[in-house]
């Protein structure tokens, strides 16, 4: 017999209408009264029962995309599955319930609690994670102190900022789950949607607003993608999860190119403007960036107003949601979609879910930005507003006590506007400081034990939670990231390296690259390798990466470094580059000289005579 949605048997009501005691069934004017109790209650997403002519609600896109793999004869994923039977967005009550009786979710409801911004990380940890979602990566002082709050009250007394630009609490015991989620509800920050299949933190610029020199401030398009996302059941539960990105031309990139859908503002000159397209600002569409699988985001040839960026990545979303992969895992984001079907079929696709026309406009009759200026996360710069500052604050590795969380924050509400700006490179900026108070502000920074200098180390690096945090991590990176930070402070200090560039390094801890090692001018991937019988965490070194104008895919260039070797042999690559550059090329004019094949011989050699010293 041919099923519903739910599984049971078509002609049957998916949710089964009690029958009230003492009678055989419901009254022609009991079952008129439910339906129309019923449609009234219904969205346009809603289906009518065969038998008794109900209205009944369906899954959304999402829930037919399913029933269509299922039609086809295939197989659901695991965590597919766990969808199909019901949606996550409704374990509140699942949240509540092991909250009262101090447990952490187990089996599938591991998958579900994500959907909320509740990530079980044991056994790394034996307790919860909380990513938050913090839209462009702005938030008030306010909010930052709440955050601080649930840290202390909930959490391990401490908060991590993100590479999306994002806060996350750690070591979360289970009785905490609830009353945590309330407190950031309370402050207008929803963490709904932050993990699983579902669109992820949507990032801007840090400056956008304060930049002198942006094309447009896109934190009103971050915040309008943000709510659209939130109140549309319809764009969760996505065959994997999405990221999207906006870049206004300011000079802190938000490397909208590793973005499943990235949106980078371009100016539009009278000499190239046309009767379709008047002069102005645009914003240029590229999809399916997922560097950790290898590949950037490519551009589609068209060009979008600003009001359009929203419905179009809705749109484009649904089309995802109607055809990724709902039975490999492995192969259900965007960028396989586009590598099976085409880019053609794709917008061809989302041109039918849009009112307007897509614009295809030559890239080269655009005019872009300057490219991002490299350490102008840390620093003080001056804003367009004239007579102020941002200052960006070194958060080595991304973390921060809630004591630095609320000095921060007070900091930014007495010298500035009260406004906290998180960056993809892991640390904060803290705008609209006057220039005639910035002795006073950075003297307030060095009594919290931080700093806005910019050293060639600091300035570049990046490093994910690793097996300290995360179940999925092979080997700790935020203790080697500091321990590659502590060795070649030291050896600058004596006279064995003096960089005079800003290095970029990303330490990641599993393939998931979630510190994106694969665009670091050195890229660090977790692995093990054997040593005297032991099985110990190291290293894989990759080299040569970029992103935005020098976009490219780092090479493999040492294998397996045990941890403790790994910052001699940082200390050793960055040595063999300041011998063998041309003049004071930077690390990425190095490698940019050196085809993939070259860069491989070259530093596989020196990882090969690394690893003959160590024998």
């Amino acid at each position: 017999m041919a099923q519903s949605m739910n599984g049971s048997p078509q002609g049957e009501p998916e949710f089964p209408i009690p029958t009230p005691p003492g009678t055989t069934g419901f009254s022609s004017e009991q079952k008129e009264y439910l339906e129309g109790f019923l449609r009234g209650l219904a969205t346009p997403g809603t289906s009518t029962s065969s038998v008794t002519g109900i209205v009944l609600p369906q899954r959304g896109l999402g829930g037919a995309a399913q029933q269509a793999w299922l039609d086809a004869g295939k197989r659901l994923s695991k965590e597919e599955q766990i969808k199909f039977d019901g949606n996550p967005l409704d374990a509140w009550n699942t949240i509540e319930e092991l909250s009262a009786k101090d447990q952490l979710p187990e089996g599938a409801d591991i998958f579900r609690f994500k959907f909320h911004g509740l990530f079980n990380v044991t056994p790394a940890q034996e307790s919860m994670m909380c990513r938050m979602r913090i839209p462009g990566g702005i938030l008030s002082a306010a909010q930052f102190n709440v955050v601080a709050d649930c840290a202390e009250k909930y959490g391990g007394g401490y908060a991590d900022i993100t590479t999306r630009s994002n806060l996350q609490i750690r070591e979360i015991p289970g009785r905490h789950m609830a009353d945590l989620l309330t407190d950031l509800h309370q402050a207008g920050i929803m963490p709904r949607g932050s993990g699983a299949d579902n669109i992820r933190n949507v990032t801007g610029n840090p400056t956008c607003g304060i930049d002198p020199n942006e094309f447009i401030d896109v934190l009103p398009l971050c915040r309008q993608m943000h709510h659209h996302i939130l109140h549309n059941r319809d764009l969760y539960g996505l065959p994997r999860k999405f990221n999207i990105a906006f870049d206004g031309g300011s000079c802190i990139s938000t490397l909208e190119d590793t973005n499943d859908i990235g949106f980078r503002a371009v100016r539009v000159e009278e000499s190239n403007a046309t009767p379709e397209i008047p002069a102005g600002i645009y914003f240029r569409v590229a999809l399916g960036g997922i560097t950790g699988h290898m590949d950037f985001a490519r551009d589609t040839g068209l060009l979008v107003k600003p009001e359009e960026c929203v419905p179009m990545a809705a749109a484009m979303v649904k089309v995802f949601i109607a055809n990724g992969d709902r039975g490999n895992r492995n192969k259900a984001r965007l960028k396989y979609v586009l590598d099976q079907k085409g880019f053609a079929w794709f917008l061809e696709e989302t041109q039918k879910l849009l009112s307007f026309a897509l614009r295809p406009f030559p890239v080269e009759n655009c005019l872009f930005a300057p490219p991002s200026d490299r350490v102008a996360h840390l620093g003080a710069h001056p804003q367009k507003q004239d007579g102020l500052l941002w200052i960006g604050v070194d958060i080595p590795v991304g973390r921060l006590s809630v004591m630095q969380m609320r000095g921060l924050a007070s900091l930014a509400m007495r010298f500035g506007s009260g406004t906290i700006r998180l960056t993809v490179w892991q640390n904060l900026l803290i705008s609209d400081i006057p220039k005639k108070r910035l002795l006073s502000f950075l003297d307030g920074l060095t009594a919290l034990r931080l700093s806005h200098e910019a050293d060639p180390i600091s300035a570049g690096l990046v490093a994910c939670t690793g097996s300290e945090g995360c179940k999925f991590g092979q080997a700790p990176t935020k203790s080697t990231a500091l321990a590659i930070t502590a060795h070649l402070r030291e050896a600058r200090l004596e006279g064995r390296l003096q960089l005079d560039h800003p290095v970029n390094i990303h330490l990641t801890g599993c393939p998931h690259s979630c510190a994106q090692h694969f665009i670091g001018d050195i890229g660090l991937l977790a692995t093990t390798t054997e040593r005297d019988g032991r099985t110990l965490p190291a290293f894989h070194f990759f080299v040569g990466g970029g992103f935005q104008d020098q976009a490219r895919i780092a090479v493999p260039a040492m294998r397996e470094v045990p941890v403790e070797e790994v910052p001699a042999a940082v200390e050793k690559l960055l040595k063999f580059y300041l011998d063998y550059r041309l003049q004071d090329d930077s690390f990425s004019d190095f490698t940019r000289r050196h085809t993939d094949a070259e860069l491989e011989t070259l530093f596989s050699t020196l990882g090969k005579t690394a690893v003959a010293a160590n024998a």
